[in-house]
C-alpha cells in the first residue's frame, strides 16, 4: 500500500512478506519514485523465512 501526503511525500507498507523478499518486491518502487530517505523494517523482517507474514515500511523522496 502506497500513501501519498500533502507534502508529496510517499510512505509505504508491504504485507505478506518474508526478509529479502520484502525489499526485493519493492525495488522496482523505489527506482521509480526516488530515493528512500527512510526505511523501518519491523521485527517480521529478521524472523525466520518461513514464516511467510512481514511488513516493510519506507519513506520516498519523489525525483
Amino acid at each position: 500500500m502506497l500513501c501519498i501526503a500533502k507534502d508529496n511525500k510517499i510512505t509505504g507498507t508491504l504485507i505478506n512478506g518474508t526478509a529479502f523478499g520484502c525489499t526485493e518486491a519493492t525495488s522496482g518502487i523505489e527506482k521509480a519514485l526516488g530515493n528512500v530517505e527512510n526505511q523501518e523494517l519491523l521485527l517480521e523482517y529478521y524472523e525466520d523465512e518461513e514464516n511467510e507474514t512481514g511488513t516493510e515500511n519506507q519513506s520516498l523522496k519523489q525525483k
